[in-house]
């Protein structure tokens, strides 16, 4: 075999084979964090049904607690006369009112009703019960004696001897029911007054279809999952598969469920790995367990995980077989690149690199004659440069001497005619238009005193002014020992002309610029405030922190913190319809 041969074979084998090792380790890590997060995820689930469930039925409970002391329903019993029939529908419509202002407010109960041997009071949906003293669910309340019962999914036709009822799609086929026997009393006179031991005690009744607990957990579970509810005797209450419901579920692997109450487990059931959480009802002891096939939980990333591992092995085996393939060019590569540019320099290209790419002795060789190139180069750029200076001050020079002087002479001829013309006002702003070129045309930009710079802006004022005819009014209010100290030439220009330019954009007249100036412990603030149409949260930031079209805003912000560091610079105030504030924050001792 050639060297080259040798060499592909070695870097395929080095390269491929931790890689396909490091793929497997990969997918399976992947596989199983997926896995047990979403274990985690089904298992919270389950716990905030029950805890949404637990919720509602406290309610419930608590309602239920209240109908004990409810006068209304107290004098309603003691007072009734079974054997009169007017008198029994009467308090049937009493009793319905009041039971409604409990427990009609709650969406998932179906109907709340108050059983007596001798009629049936409340909220019935029209449920042909019979005489439902005889159910077991009025037994089991009776024999709690005040105890809330939560009696678990039942078969209506069945509890109630409906049997005609069998075959027909009724919505109350199934049913599960909170039942608690009534003990009135009530507080009279600092008395607790008891209901006559000879009045028959009703029993509450509070049904609830079965569906309520599916609709809550088909809409949480995952796609593919199946629930059920069990209740302490493992009779099913709820579940996925709806011929279950009623009946006793018998399966070995629950036992351990019930004394756990709460938690998660995996196991494998008619051979497929299951993923199964359950959590038990603080309220009435039902146990919800939720069972979810692993492949259920990962189906939708295994293809992800696989496919990304697949394609990640194509790349980099390519790039292995790239990398084999050219390793003997990249050996005389750099000496064959060296003598291409050693003969472009020869002949005066003195911008050519040679590109290195690696740290060898070759890559040392090639970096020391990219410095020497870049040297040579940077002698001959820097003698035309300082040539082409030269020239270029020359002109700028002559510029500078030229085109002031010009302008002057201009405006002073303007202004004389102006004059000859008895026309004072344009004379006035000629005038100070010439102010404001003389001062803006300073060869100094350094900092100038705030007296020169508070003149120029009665200038600017007085032609701005003349220009919108009166549509504003400025003030000034500047402690005189600010008068002592330097500033920055033309702070304040840009702020002035975005308020008459942009917040007196809508006004016709009654616009008012204030500029004051204050110093306070060993600063100096500046504010310039105007009644103007204001700018909004969003504008200003736009303004500070990004780019936008005020130069002059964005230019003095800089020339404020390259002058006196990031503490100094300005802030913004304003709200829209109300104006704008700008205070501006400088160091005293400047």
């Amino acid at each position: 075999m050639t060297f080259r041969s040798r060499l592909f074979i070695s870097y395929i084998i080095l390269i491929a084979l931790p890689f396909l090792v490091l793929s497997t380790l990969f997918y399976r890590t992947s596989l199983k964090v997926v896995t047990e997060q979403a274990q985690k995820n089904v298992y919270e689930i389950v716990k905030k049904n029950n805890e949404v469930i637990d919720t509602k039925l406290k309610v419930i409970d608590q309602n239920s607690l209240a109908l004990f002391v409810d006068k209304d329903l107290f004098q309603i019993f003691s007072q009734l006369n079974p054997a009169k029939a007017e008198e029994l529908l009467a308090a049937d419509r009493r009793v319905s009112t009041i039971l409604s202002k409990y427990f009609s407010q709650n969406d998932d109960v179906y109907a709340y009703q108050l059983w007596t041997s001798y009629f049936t009071f409340g909220n019935s949906q029209n449920m042909p019960q019979g005489d439902p003293t005889l159910s077991t669910i009025y037994k089991q309340a009776v024999h709690a004696g005040g105890k809330m019962i939560w009696y678990p999914t039942y078969d209506f036709t069945e509890m109630f001897d409906q049997s005609y009822l069998s075959k027909s799609l009724i919505d109350y086929r199934y049913l599960y029911s909170a039942t608690r026997l009534l003990n009135f009393s009530h507080m009279e006179d600092s008395t607790l007054i008891k209901l006559n031991p000879n009045v028959e005690r009703p029993v509450l009744t509070i049904s609830f279809k079965s569906t309520v607990l599916d609709a809550l957990f088909e809409k949480s579970i995952p796609v593919g999952s199946r629930y059920m509810v069990l209740d302490l005797n493992d009779m099913v209450v709820a579940g996925s598969d709806v011929s279950q419901v009623t009946k006793s579920f018998n399966e070995n692997w629950v036992d351990s469920f019930r004394m756990t109450g709460s938690g998660t487990q995996r196991m494998k059931l008619n051979g497929e790995n299951m993923i199964i959480c359950f959590d038990r009802s603080t309220v009435t002891g039902w146990l919800s367990i939720v069972i979810t096939p692993e492949s259920a939980l990962v189906s939708n990333l295994v293809p992800v995980i696989r496919t990304s591992t697949i394609v990640l092995a194509a790349i980099l085996s390519g790039i292995a077989f790239l990398f084999a393939y050219f390793i003997l060019s990249r050996i005389t590569g750099p000496i064959k690149k060296l003598l291409g540019a050693m003969r472009s320099v020869g002949e005066g290209d003195f911008q050519t690199r040679v590109e290195v790419s690696t740290n060898d002795e070759f890559g040392i060789l090639m970096q020391r004659f990219n410095r020497m190139n870049d040297r040579i180069h940077l002698l001959v750029k820097e003698n035309y440069e300082i040539k082409l200076k030269e020239k270029e001050a020359e002109i700028h020079a002559l510029n500078m001497q030229m085109n002031p002087h010009f302008l002057y002479n201009t405006l002073n001829i303007m202004n004389w005619t102006a004059i000859e013309n008895n026309q004072k006002e344009l004379s006035k702003m000629l005038v100070c238009l010439s102010n404001m070129l003389h001062y803006t045309s300073r060869k100094e930009w350094g900092a100038v005193h705030l007296s020169e710079e508070i003149e120029w802006m009665k200038n600017y004022f007085y032609i701005m002014s003349a220009r919108f005819e009166g549509k504003f009014t400025v003030n000034y209010e500047i402690d005189p020992i600010l008068y002592d100290h330097k500033l920055p030439r033309l702070l304040f220009q840009p702020f002035v002309e975005n308020a008459i330019l942009h917040g007196f954009n809508q006004m016709e007249e009654g616009g008012v610029i204030l500029i004051r100036g204050w110093a306070e412990e060993g600063k100096r603030f500046f504010e310039i405030k105007d009644n103007g149409r204001g700018i909004s949260e969003e504008m200003i930031k736009v303004i500070l922190y990004k780019q936008s079209s005020s130069v002059g805003i964005k230019n003095t912000i800089s020339r404020l913190q390259m002058a006196y560091g990031d503490e100094y610079g300005i802030e913004i105030r304003s709200v829209p319809g109300s104006g704008t504030s700008i205070l501006i924050k400088l160091p005293l001792d400047t």
